[in-house]
């Protein structure tokens, strides 16, 4: 039987492990490298790898979808589409969630959540900075000052313009040397890109409809 057990662990990783070691750990590699072995308690103690844009990205990322959230809150009061508060409570589930990955993304490499700013900006109320597609001040104001069928086409408008930026982020990732090609941050943004653009479509077409 014993012998029968070691063939198949043989076969499973490749090489045969001595009963009483532990079996090395294979650690996949980035879109189209080869995998690599490592020993368990290498492994245990390394720290991934990062790309400073990749922190920016997550980082950044958070501040976005904080506003859709946001943008969300107001649809629950002011909008008057029953469809696109369905819509809306989907966009804030999804972006809820992946805020929260986001933030253990980056508090399991030991980077910051919140992105670094210039200080006397901040000190003078001018907050984080905007990123691609956020609306400004002015625009959340006029969204949180309209109501029923002019709120919802304001909504639209505004989260189209919203999901556009965030695929421009996505899009400025990929482009940076070396970004984006950690596995998991790599399906991570590609999945924000498919999301969205299945969204923005959806957004469009209700934007049409709206009498």
């Amino acid at each position: 039987m014993a012998i029968r057990v070691a063939f198949f662990v043989t076969l499973a990783l490749g090489a045969t492990v001595a009963w009483g070691q532990s079996a090395p750990i294979v650690q996949p590699g980035a879109p189209g490298t080869a995998t690599t072995t490592v020993a368990p308690a290498k492994a245990a103690l390394a720290v991934p790898k990062v790309a400073d844009a990749d922190v920016v990205f997550m980082q950044g990322m958070i501040h976005h979808h904080s506003q859709a959230v946001e943008m969300v809150d107001l649809l629950r009061t002011r909008g008057k589409s029953k469809d696109l508060l369905a819509l809306g409570e989907r966009i804030t589930i999804s972006q809820s969630d992946e805020m929260r990955f986001m933030k253990e993304w980056l508090m399991e490499r030991g980077k910051p959540v919140t992105m670094a700013h210039d200080h006397a900006a901040h000190m003078a109320g001018g907050g984080m900075p905007l990123m691609p597609g956020m609306l400004t001040s002015a625009q959340m104001a006029t969204l949180a000052a309209a109501k029923g069928a002019a709120f919802d086409r304001l909504f639209l408008t505004g989260m189209i313009q919203h999901h556009t930026g965030a695929l421009d982020m996505v899009d400025d990732l990929f482009d940076i040397p070396g970004a984006g090609q950690d596995p998991v941050m790599f399906d991570f943004a590609t999945d924000i890109d498919n999301t969205q653009r299945a969204e923005i479509e959806i957004m469009r077409r209700m934007l049409k409809e709206i009498r």
